[in-house]
Order: structure tokens, then C-alpha cells, then sequence
């Protein structure tokens, strides 16, 4: 059976490679087998390679936080789960042609959502939902902005943002990127720079509320994100792309009353009961199919070319997500 695995901290495409280990067997008592048919490599999963980013402690180690797929087998005691079953796994072992977990690290999925959204579904939509819904109250006519905003996590802020009637800010860092996020919903989209706070407000007004920020960056495109906001803002970071430590300076602080807040999933993900998780993921599931929320894809890769997948996903500019198709339909 074909896997990937992470050898060595260093960059993606020289971190990795695909394997042939053991087949997963037939399943235990509580425990599935799935086919996995789709899993997406994320920002997370590059960081982890390069040792940036809470991961396997003992290498080599299997990789891939996203996969979906088919169950082939069900074990003792599994009642609510069985063959030909879509899910989503919960693990972070998916790039494999096969898995084997406890029936309750997977989650069912609505067999009409198409494996390539369902192996987009894990990450980024819950965490922009919860981004825009656990750390300031908003209201309809309420501003959100954020940077990296043509991030997949970017892109369903914006969306869900429109769907609750908000109006969104997005930095971005080049200006081939301002027509294509508004043409998703964007109502404000700027080139980053050290006077992005001043654009912001003339395009907006003085009086528009910005409460929220959402930072996927730190170091200094955190600063300048925090120049957006309203007095009494609230800045929430969730990403590591400038590698460095995230910045408010104290006239934000201290004078407009600047808050830093850090947001991570798998946190946020231990504080929900099995019911809320599968309610969540539901959800997510629906945003994809009934429009609301989507992602292009770049491209799509056999675990066989894990270097040549890595590396397109490390390159700067996509225009979409690169996954991983270890089984075909």
C-alpha cells in the first residue's frame, strides 16, 4: 500500500516521499477501514515539514491533516457507519490509499458533496466560520478585514461574510488578485503597505466599524492589519506565513484599545462534543453544495508524485488548492 511520509524537516518537496508500507488490514472492534479517495495539502501540512508547526514528534511519520473517502469495512460494534459510506477523516495520517480509525474519527458526509470539496472541507471552512463567530459580536453592516485574503481560508471569509450580510476588507499582495476577489463577494480589496490603514478608511469611511481583523500572517502584515480596525478592534491571528512573531505596536494598543487574540482549530475542535461536530461539519458540507463556499483547484497529484505535488503547493501565486488523488471513483 502507498503512503507518504514525512522523513526530515526541510523543505516540502524534500521532506517526503511515497513509500509502500504494511495494507491497514481489516478493521478491530470500533474501527473502519477507508478508501481514501481525495485529500488536500495545506498550509499546515507545509509548515509541519518544514518544523514550523505542531506535528509528528518521532519521523518517519505518516502525513496529510484532509482526506476523504469510501469506508470498505466496518468493524465490531460500528452501528451508524458501513460500507460505501462517504467520510471524512479526522486523523492526520490521510495521504494513503487506505486508513484504518476508530469509527469515531471519521465523519459521515451527504453522499452528494463531491470528494474534491469534501477533501477541502476539514480545515478552512471551520475556521473562518468560527473566526467570524466566536470573538466579536457582528451584525449585520459590520466591516470584517483580513490579509492573505486570497488564502482558501481567505476566500470563505469573504463568502461567508456576504451570506450574514457583513462587509469584508481584504489585503491582499498583488494587484492581479483585486478584480477576482471581488468578483467572489469582496466589497473592499487593497494591496498591502505601510499605508494600507489610510487606503482602508478612505475607501470605507471614518465611520465605518471594523471590529474584527483576521490575521494569517503575523510580523509586521499583522501590524498593519490592526491600523484597520475600529477603536476597541479585535485582531485574531490563525497563521504563521511570515514566520515572525505576531506585532501590535502600544499606540494600538494602549490608545485604540487593539486586542491579539490567537485562534487554532484543533483547540477549538477538543472543546466540542461528538453532536457538534458532526452538526458543524454538516454545515460546512451544505455551504459547498449549495454554493456559498468554494475553492478551485489547481491541480491534482498521485501519492507516486508527492515530490512534484509539494512542490507546486510550495510555489507562491496558485491560483488554487493542490491535492492529493490516492484511489479514482
Amino acid at each position: 500500500m502507498k503512503a507518504i511520509q514525512l522523513q526530515r524537516h526541510a523543505r516540502p518537496d524534500e521532506a517526503c516521499t511515497c513509500v509502500e508500507v504494511d495494507d491497514v488490514g481489516a478493521p478491530g472492534e470500533g474501527e473502519v477501514v477507508v478508501e481514501i479517495r481525495a485529500s488536500a495539502i495545506n498550509p499546515a501540512d507545509l509548515l509541519i515539514m518544514e518544523g514550523r508547526y505542531p506535528g509528528p514528534e518521532t519521523l518517519p511519520a505518516p502525513m496529510g491533516i484532509e482526506g476523504t473517502g469510501r469506508v470498505t469495512a466496518v468493524g465490531a460494534g460500528v452501528d451508524h457507519l458501513k460500507p460505501g459510506d462517504k467520510v471524512m477523516s479526522l486523523g492526520r495520517a490521510n495521504w494513503a490509499e487506505r486508513i484504518k480509525a476508530l469509527a469515531d474519527r471519521v465523519v459521515k458526509l451527504p453522499d452528494a458533496i463531491d470528494f474534491t470539496l469534501a477533501a477541502m472541507l476539514k480545515a478552512n471552512p471551520p475556521s473562518a466560520h468560527f473566526m467570524l463567530s466566536d470573538y466579536v459580536e457582528l451584525k449585520p453592516g459590520d466591516w470584517v478585514a483580513q490579509n492573505a485574503a486570497n488564502s482558501a481560508v481567505g476566500r470563505h471569509v469573504i463568502r461567508l461574510a456576504k451570506a450574514r450580510g457583513l462587509h469584508s476588507v481584504n489585503i491582499v499582495r498583488r494587484e492581479e488578485l483585486v478584480e477576482e476577489l471581488k468578483g467572489l463577494g469582496a466589497d473592499v480589496v487593497v494591496v498591502d503597505g505601510d499605508d494600507v490603514g489610510e487606503r482602508v478608511r478612505e475607501a470605507i469611511g471614518d465611520a465605518a466599524p471594523v471590529r474584527l481583523g483576521i490575521d494569517a500572517a503575523g510580523g509586521p502584515l499583522c501590524r498593519r492589519l490592526a491600523d484597520c480596525l475600529s477603536d476597541g478592534g479585535t485582531v485574531v491571528n490563525y497563521g504563521f506565513l511570515s514566520g515572525e512573531p505576531c506585532m501590535i505596536t502600544p499606540h494600538q494598543a494602549i490608545i485604540h484599545d487593539i486586542t491579539l487574540k490567537g485562534f487554532w482549530l484543533m483547540r477549538k475542535m477538543q472543546t466540542l462534543t461528538r453532536e457538534e461536530i458532526e452538526s458543524l461539519y454538516a454545515k460546512m458540507a451544505g455551504y459547498f453544495m449549495d454554493g456559498t463556499l468554494e475553492v478551485p483547484v489547481e491541480a491534482s497529484y498521485a501519492l507516486t508524485d508527492a515530490k512534484a505535488a509539494l512542490a507546486h503547493a510550495f510555489q507562491a501565486g496558485r491560483g488554487g488548492k493542490i491535492l492529493f488523488t490516492p484511489t479514482a471513483e
